[in-house]
């Protein structure tokens, strides 16, 4: 669920993987890692995603459906 999230978010914004990639300062292999569920997403990433969609990351874990 953690994988579909952060890429549901990134498509629904008209992001590219290279955006997102930039914007946490890594490449975008590693970040497509992290949407392929192939690499778990450290928790500094998750505090890094979460402010750049806005959202909590409880929501980016699946924890909570509420953003």
């Amino acid at each position: 669920m953690v994988f579909s999230r952060i890429r549901d978010l990134r498509e629904d914004s008209d992001w590219t993987q290279e955006y997102v990639a930039e914007q946490l300062g890594i490449k975008q292999t590693t970040y497509s890692k992290y949407e392929l569920g192939k690499i778990n997403v450290p928790a500094e990433m998750f505090m890094k995603l979460a402010d750049l969609y806005g959202v909590s990351v409880d929501y980016l874990m699946g924890r909570t459906d509420r953003r």
